[in-house]
């Protein structure tokens, strides 16, 4: 059975389509498919058929963060001028969260903006990257510093794409999953059970459908609750140049690490910090990393998009009279580089 859930942002409301997928009419549109080579091998000649549209040509780039840059970008727009497309054409983003980042920006810029449709194919795709509009990629500073805001026209989420997926890159997604319900709806992370995916995905959409209408460009600090494990996990993610780590496993040590801090600061109860651990370990997840450089990852915060002036924002949770998100900008330097040296 298809569920639609409407996403009501101002700029361009959106239906996310979740079931199997069907017919995808495109008349009267020039179109322009953009996959990943693995991903291509294994659902293109499942997706072409699917797409009815006046044309439709492929682009097929390298996949990984390592990949996420301006030059993947400049390829994707080459692809759109061979392909002469024109303002009314539509970029489509099949893969994960990867290709849908570099694809809304590539789309965005295109022409002055063109739309796209993002048929996510991984887990972290569905319930996090193709909701919601934030679109970038990554530099020598630091993760998604260079992008825009751009709403898809579409989102068509199917996890028949689950069943081809490396285990690895299921449990990156679950990290994400944690890291919704623990800001917004904690209750679900009770009796957690992976065999419950579906039910996640669409709790996960419901949640960032709000979230993004009530805060579509992180203007009133709602949607910056997202990123929370983020701060720390970006400068995980730094510091091994965009390798190693999948970006939910970076995640999933940027939370621990979050909650750590959290703890020390009176925020949050160990008993908390210790469920939420004991989840990320049932997932799989890595949950300790070591810090080559205490400064250096120190230093990195400063280029994430939540610190503003110089002051550094970081998203912790807390459990006073309810558990949930907030954004602390009265950090200790004395504290954050205890908790730094804890993990170094």
């Amino acid at each position: 059975m298809k569920i639609e859930i409407l996403v009501k942002t101002k700029t361009q409301p959106y239906k996310v389509s979740i079931g199997k997928l069907s017919t995808i009419k495109l008349q009267n549109t020039k179109v322009l498919l953009i996959t990943s080579e693995n991903i291509a091998s294994l659902y293109l000649e499942y997706i072409i058929p699917l797409i009815e549209a006046d044309s439709i040509d492929t682009c097929i780039i390298q996949d990984g963060e390592v990949n996420k840059n301006m030059e993947t970008i400049d390829k994707i727009l080459n692809c759109a001028f061979m392909a002469n497309l024109n303002r009314n054409s539509i970029m489509i983003a099949l893969g994960g969260g990867i290709i849908t980042d570099m694809v809304g920006f590539a789309s965005g810029i295109f022409q002055r903006g063109i739309n796209f449709i993002s048929i996510p194919t991984t887990l972290l795709g569905m319930v996090d990257a193709s909701i919601g509009g934030k679109c970038g990629i990554n530099n020598k500073y630091g993760k998604n510093l260079i992008g825009l805001f751009h709403q898809p026209k579409k989102v068509f989420i199917d996890d028949m794409f689950l069943r081809t997926l490396p285990t690895r890159e299921i449990y990156a997604g679950i990290a994400e999953i944690i890291k919704i319900f623990a800001c917004f709806d904690y209750s679900m992370l009770q009796n957690f059970d992976i065999k419950d995916i579906g039910l996640y995905i669409k709790r996960s959409v419901e949640l960032k459908a709000y979230i993004v209408e009530q805060d579509e460009k992180e203007k009133n600090g709602l949607r910056a609750l997202l990123n929370y494990g983020h701060t720390f996990g970006h400068a995980i993610e730094l510091e091994n140049n965009f390798t190693n780590f999948l970006h939910g496993e970076a995640v999933s040590m940027g939370i621990v690490m979050a909650n750590r801090l959290s703890v020390r600061m009176g925020l949050l109860s160990s008993e908390i910090e210790k469920f939420i651990l004991s989840l990320l370990k049932k997932a799989n997840l890595p949950t300790h990393y070591k810090i080559k450089d205490t400064k250096s990852f120190y230093n990195s915060f400063f280029f994430d998009k939540k610190s503003l002036d110089s002051t550094l924002h970081f998203i912790l949770l807390e459990s006073k009279e309810t558990i949930k998100a907030n954004i602390h900008k009265d950090i200790d330097e004395k504290v954050l580089f205890e908790v730094l040296n804890e993990f170094a």
